[in-house]
């Protein structure tokens, strides 16, 4: 292992690479212990130099010409922190072409595009390391792709987005509505200021799909699976909820069954005793079942700067002592098992949350029974709190009608549900959300 600096750069100084920068010079002495070698911090690469920052960088350090930056021969290791795939994608076939290692916390590149940019560094020789882009701070990459080496992991059930459970979490504890909730989120540098894909369920999606990729060995498209946000939930959906003994979660599933992967991405109820319901603010919880070590459950913060920012450096230093060097080469990762299909959507089969706005008259009760019978779905439970008597000469008030199903199937459910819409006693919105049992 060489003693000489471990020259880093750092394209993208937004949240997370700021918390990266102040890490390095802040904790410099430390890092140099940890690492065996000093990690100096060469360049930093910003769109607009004269943004104000709260981190002062020695001078010569930041950079609006990235060109500069991946040509330079002295920089072993790019930290990539820009979003999206375009042109993060070219920034890091450049940065390994160039001789360079990469550290990542780009989830949607990896979704879409790891599988090549795997490939290619292996042919180059080189390292990509990306434990930051999947539940911030919590070590879940290296479990899977070490920890669990010696284990087939059949499930996995996780709180993937720190945002949306912050957001659920303000709404039900703080009985705030949805918007007011997301605007605490943006104030606190959670939520970015469009919080779309925190919140139409794309980041645990994207997630999902990087973990199954390397427990698995199964690419899976966004448009595969299930995927749905909270971003249609109200505070009454939490609150009826909780009164049936459930919690809501945006909750990321992947089952291995038969040979087949259930998978989806949804906010889902999810039982008050089980340890996920308890998971509140920006924390992630994950539970991944082996075939030989059972469940193991890990916890941390899923969002923030220092949560990501703390993956991102403990990548950075696996880079400097030669660990990522060793196991990156030997990692199987992206390569594809064709043994396991994708279940239907049709036939996951689960029970099914309904919260209907319906007109408080004769015979609304029988309409919706009968559509759900003709599907062969079976009523669990009803709520139907006592509305106020009117005038039968007056217009039929709209009341709020929670229906919670037997097992059932997606097919069957999703065939119900469009017939359910066109029942003229039904209002919008119609809720609808799976149940984890």
């Amino acid at each position: 292992m060489s003693s000489s600096p471990l020259n880093v750069a750092i394209i993208g100084m937004g949240t997370v690479g700021s918390g990266v920068a102040k890490i390095l010079l802040e904790r410099a002495d430390q890092m140099t212990t940890r690492a065996g070698r000093p990690i100096h911090l060469k360049r930093a690469v910003v769109r607009d130099l004269s943004r104000p920052r709260d981190i002062e960088l020695a001078e010569g350090v930041l950079t609006d010409d990235i060109d500069s930056v991946l040509n330079d021969d002295s920089i072993d290791v790019i930290i990539q922190l820009v979003g999206g795939i375009d042109p993060a994608y070219d920034i890091m076939l450049r940065a390994l072409e160039s001789g360079k290692d990469v550290v990542t916390a780009n989830k949607a590149l990896l979704c879409e595009k790891g599988e090549s940019l795997y490939q290619r560094a292996r042919e180059l020789g080189r390292c990509i390391c990306f434990e930051a882009a999947v539940a911030g701070g919590v070590p879940l990459i290296e479990t899977v792709t070490q920890a669990m080496s010696a284990n087939q992991i059949t499930s996995i059930e996780a709180i993937l987005n720190g945002t949306s459970n912050y957001i659920l979490t303000q709404m039900f504890s703080h009985d705030v509505s949805y918007d007011d909730a997301v605007k605490s989120a943006q104030e606190i540098g959670y939520a970015e200021a469009d919080p779309a894909m925190d919140v139409d369920g794309t980041d645990a999606a994207q997630k999902l799909g990087i973990l199954v990729q390397l427990s698995l060995g199964i690419k899976v498209s966004l448009d595969q699976f299930l995927r749905q946000g909270i971003d249609t939930l109200s505070l009454a959906d939490l609150k009826y909820a909780d009164e049936l003994g459930y919690t809501v979660k945006l909750l990321a599933v992947a089952n291995l069954i038969d040979g087949q992967l259930e998978m989806h991405a949804q906010p889902t109820l999810i039982r008050n005793d089980n340890p996920l319901a308890h998971v509140e603010d920006a924390y992630n919880k994950i539970a991944l079942e082996g075939d030989a070590v059972g469940k193991i459950w890990l916890s941390g913060m899923g969002a923030g700067q220092m949560a990501t920012a703390s993956a991102v450096v403990a990548n950075l230093i696996d880079v400097a002592v030669g660990r990522a060097a060793i196991t990156f080469p030997r990692l199987d990762l992206w390569n594809p098992r064709h043994d396991i299909k994708i279940m239907p959507r049709e036939e996951i089969s689960r029970r099914y949350f309904l919260r209907l706005n319906v007109e408080d008259r004769p015979h609304v009760l029988a309409d919706i029974t009968n559509v759900l019978g003709d599907h062969e779905i079976s009523i669990a439970s009803l709520v139907q709190h006592e509305a106020p008597e009117v005038d039968p000469n007056e217009s039929y008030p709209i009341v709020p009608l929670v229906i919670m199903t037997h097992q059932t199937t997606e097919g069957r459910f999703q065939a119900a549900s469009r017939e359910l819409e066109q029942l003229t006693c039904i209002r919008s919105p119609f809720v609808r959300m799976p149940v984890n049992d």
